[in-house]
C-alpha cells in the first residue's frame, strides 16, 4: 500500500486498541486481550499508540507490536507528555533542538 505522486495513501485508524467497550462488539466474543492488536491491525491500517505519551516503551515492546501486525501496518506514536504538555516548552522561546544539542 504505497503512495505515488499520482495517488496519496489514505490510512484509516483509531487512537489505541485496548478498549473495554469494544470487547464482544468490535472484537469477537472471547478474543484474548493479548490478541486485540493483531485483530485490529487486520481491520484498520494505522493505530495511534497512546502508551508512548504516558511512558517510555521498551524496544521489546515495539518488536512485539511489529510481530503482531502486517508488514504494511503503520503505528502513529503519540509524543511523550514531557515534550508536549510542559510549561517549560512554552517558555523556551525559539532556540532550536539542534543548537541546544550542540551546546
Amino acid at each position: 500500500m504505497g503512495a505515488t505522486q499520482d495517488h496519496a495513501a489514505i490510512r484509516v485508524g483509531v487512537g489505541g486498541w485496548t478498549f473495554e467497550p469494544w470487547r464482544d462488539t468490535f472484537y469477537p466474543k472471547g478474543l484474548a486481550a493479548a490478541k486485540e492488536l493483531e485483530f485490529a491491525s487486520r481491520k484498520l491500517n494505522v493505530i495511534e499508540v497512546n502508551g508512548t505519551y504516558y511512558s517510555l516503551q521498551k524496544p521489546a515492546t515495539f518488536a512485539k507490536w511489529r510481530d503482531q501486525t502486517p508488514d504494511d501496518f503503520v503505528f502513529s506514536l503519540k509524543a511523550t507528555r514531557y515534550a508536549t504538555n510542559r510549561r517549560v516548552l512554552a517558555e523556551a522561546g525559539t532556540r532550536s533542538i539542534v543548537s541546544s544539542a550542540a551546546d
